[in-house]
């Protein structure tokens, strides 16, 4: 039984309120109603998302970003009335309301009681030397640093597999033994694991060429040092969505200047801002690509992912970024280990 009270915003709400409400809910949408709980509207976590790359900031309320025209059903529709409405208007959910639009329930295509398995592929780039972590990494290779008594590979591996990935490869260098005598064939994990051992550092993408089959689904690519909570699913229907041949997942990071900005044309001060803060979306390393994106990475070579994505821009392929609010950490530094050390068990799962 859905809890519609704990879904439910008004819309002076803000979008923080509205992504927690989402995700403590676990139906991947919010319902938005007025004081007397009739229905005015539904907010999705792909409508948060955009609102985000339109620069809104979590602070703002959602009465300019929820959808104001949802598809209901009336009180006493059946079962199978309200999966037809769901089908013929390809949605996976659908409020339904009384005579006077009250919400009474909310309906959901797939019940959530068993987990859902995709078929689209896993790629985890494992092969980095990880200089920047020495002496750390004399003997270990970054990925199987533990961070909360596992190995950070393991817990990406097992995020993935909770949200129903199941097909992993791991593109290895560094050490690449110590990686495969861990996970074997992934069984242990819940997942089918298989290697790519690179013989030279290709990159983040070039060791996309070494794969054995064609993919026939979109796949994601992500890099083995990560700790992210990002939910895999949302990312897999963003892509969809927008029909995007790659999918870049972007966080937001902000630089303060740590002065006063005088703003000047010729010699005239037109402005002072006081300690101003400048805001970028920067690449955190987790992609969702079409199989045919390989096509365009060179054989054998040294490529990166960003320069496949300029060539893709460069080509007028569609590419999008999927905003991530979730939490994130680049372990790249000693001091980021150590973070991440401390801020484990408040984030994942033990």
């Amino acid at each position: 039984m859905i809890d519609i009270l704990k879904i439910s915003l008004c819309i002076d709400s803000t979008i923080i309120n509205a992504l927690s409400a989402i995700n403590s809910g676990s139906v991947k949408i919010a319902l938005v109603v007025d004081s007397d709980n009739k229905l005015l509207g539904t907010l999705s976590d792909g409508d948060i998302r955009r609102a985000l790359l339109g620069k809104k900031t979590l602070n703002e309320t959602i009465e300019n970003v929820y959808f104001k025209n949802p598809t209901t059903a009336n009180k006493g529709s059946s079962k199978e009335d309200l999966l037809h409405l769901c089908l013929i208007n390809g949605i996976a959910q659908v409020p339904v309301v009384d005579e006077d639009r009250k919400v009474i329930d909310l309906f959901i295509i797939n019940d959530g009681t068993l987990k859902k398995q995709h078929e689209n592929h896993v790629i985890l780039m494992a092969g980095g030397l990880g200089t920047r972590l020495r002496p750390l990494t004399k003997n270990t290779p970054k990925p199987m640093l533990e961070v909360g008594g596992k190995p950070i590979l393991e817990t990406i591996v097992r995020c993935f597999v909770d949200s129903g990935f199941t097909n992993i490869t791991m593109c290895l260098g560094y050490k690449s033994n110590i990686v495969q005598d861990y996970f074997q064939d992934g069984s242990d994990f819940g997942a089918n694991i298989d290697y790519i051992d690179e013989e030279k550092r290709m990159g983040t993408a070039g060791a996309l060429t070494l794969l054995e089959e064609r993919l026939d689904n979109p796949f994601f690519v992500m890099n083995g040092d990560l700790l992210t909570n990002i939910d895999f699913e949302k990312m897999l229907d963003f892509h969809v969505e927008y029909n995007s041949k790659a999918t870049m997942c972007v966080r937001e990071y902000d630089i303060e200047v740590p002065y006063g900005v005088v703003n000047v044309a010729n010699e005239n001060i037109t402005s002072i801002e006081e300690k101003p803060i400048h805001r970028f979306f920067v690449n955190a390393g987790i992609y969702l690509l079409e199989p045919d994106c390989i096509d365009l990475i060179p054989d054998n070579e040294f490529y990166d992912m960003p320069t496949l994505f300029e060539e893709l821009i460069a080509t007028k392929e569609k590419v999008v970024s999927f905003p991530l609010q979730e939490y994130w950490l680049d372990i790249g530094r000693i001091a980021d280990y150590e973070r991440a050390n401390i801020e484990y068990f408040s984030k994942f799962k033990a």
